[in-house]
């Protein structure tokens, strides 16, 4: 298997130490967006885990959506979820809150502890394709898993 950059490791390590066998693949190519790393997965779009970082406008809190590649967030339905108008994060503070650079948010493994939600289409997957820590690492994973790694709360979360 070939060495994985730090930051894939690092996910690689944990996903072993909380008891899963899930591999992380480091790609060539990028997996950066939702439809290059189905490409790389080459499986549904659908099944690709965007983790979108928001931040409350009020109390600055992190918030994470953890969406299908193939949908877009509804920003309002969220701020309901979350009690507060939410706005979209910049890069430095998704890489401050997470310790990730946008492209390659993993689903669990961050800095800080962050509200979490989880886009109900994933229920219709057996298994999804999440960020490993780099905008070109993947791993495989059952959806049930992904449910109880980030203990996020499954939602509808497109318009």
């Amino acid at each position: 298997m070939a060495t994985l950059s730090s930051s894939a490791q690092k996910i690689q390590d944990l996903l072993i130490s909380l008891g899963y066998d899930y591999i992380v693949i480091e790609h060539a190519e990028s997996t950066r967006t939702a439809q290059e790393a189905a490409d790389r997965a080459r499986c549904e779009l659908g099944q690709i885990v965007k983790s979108l970082i928001f931040k409350g406008k009020q109390s600055n809190k992190p918030i994470l959506v953890l969406t299908s590649g193939a949908n877009r967030v509804d920003e309002k339905r969220i701020s309901e979820y979350a009690g507060e108008t939410i706005g979209k994060a910049d890069a430095d503070f998704a890489r401050a809150v997470t310790g990730f650079a946008i492209g390659g948010v993993p689903p669990m493994g961050h800095v800080e502890k962050i509200e979490t939600y989880l886009d109900e289409d994933f229920l219709q997957y057996q298994t999804v394709w999440a960020a490993a820590g780099t905008p070109n690492a993947i791993f495989e994973l059952k959806t049930e898993d992904l449910q109880k790694m980030t203990d996020g709360k499954v939602a509808r979360v497109k318009p």
